[in-house]
């Protein structure tokens, strides 16, 4: 059961029926591992870890440069030089104590997966570069954990849940088959604007409190913002028999 002072702290989440007590504790109990501490990560650990999920894995082995600090948002000058995840794990534990969190300071690589996947409920994919997306990809179909992509460049962002508990979810290797076919542009090379940043971050840490709670969470949808129109575009998605990750020629 909730204590007397989660019910006070989450009551505005409790009071909906969608969530109610028992997907409050649901989130206490629940394991989150985010991949990339960047202008995604930031904003998504933050409102995760203000939920009430009660475990956080941050895995980032970057460290804090200048042109960081517009959009990652809880870093500042005094933090540069120093690594992603450590710095946000300390600042998430002041913030929130009921939460644990804990630091991976190096980039996912396939034994790292092999080794926290099978211990969390959930996967937010907050990286910046392809071959770590396809990592974080194989490894969640693999280990059969559910996956929120979120992605931005410029004025633009994207977000899909994969389900791979769920037989007809897509993934991404689906939607983009080969890496000659992926976006390749990161914010690096075309510029990004922070709160694109944080209206996709938001999308996925929605998509992941439904999921971690119960409800319902839309696969097979490629959701695409455009910053500059303040719209949304949904595609869908189907999932290929021949897909060399998800599908039946595996």
């Amino acid at each position: 059961m909730l204590t007397t002072q989660e019910q006070l702290k989450y009551s505005r989440q409790i009071m909906l029926n969608k969530i109610g007590q028992q997907g409050q504790m649901a989130l206490r109990n629940a394991k989150v591992l985010i991949v990339g501490v960047g202008g995604l990560g930031n904003p998504a650990s933050l409102y995760l870890a203000a939920a009430g999920v009660g475990t956080l894995y941050l895995a980032d082995g970057d460290t804090i440069e200048l042109s960081n600090l517009p959009r990652q948002i809880q870093f500042s000058e005094q933090d540069l030089n120093k690594n992603k995840a450590d710095t946000a794990a300390e600042k998430l534990n002041q913030q929130f104590p009921d939460c644990h969190i804990e630091a991976i300071d190096e980039m996912l690589d396939q034994e790292l997966c092999d080794y926290y996947l099978p211990q969390v409920d959930l996967v937010l994919d907050c990286s910046d570069n392809i071959a770590t997306r396809y990592l974080i990809n194989q490894a969640c179909v693999t280990h059969k954990v559910p996956l929120v992509v979120g992605a931005a460049t410029g004025f633009d962002g994207q977000q899909m849940v994969i389900d791979p508990r769920d037989d007809s979810s897509a993934c991404y290797h689906c939607l983009f088959p080969s890496s000659e076919k992926a976006p390749a542009n990161n914010c690096q090379t075309i510029g990004i604007l922070g709160p694109v940043l944080a209206i996709v971050a938001g999308m996925q840490t929605l998509q992941a409190i439904k999921l971690l709670t119960g409800n319902k969470a839309q696969i097979n949808k490629l959701n695409l913002f455009d910053g500059l129109s303040n719209q949304w575009q949904h595609f869908t998605m189907k999932k290929q028999k021949t897909c060399t990750v998800c599908g039946e020629k595996k």
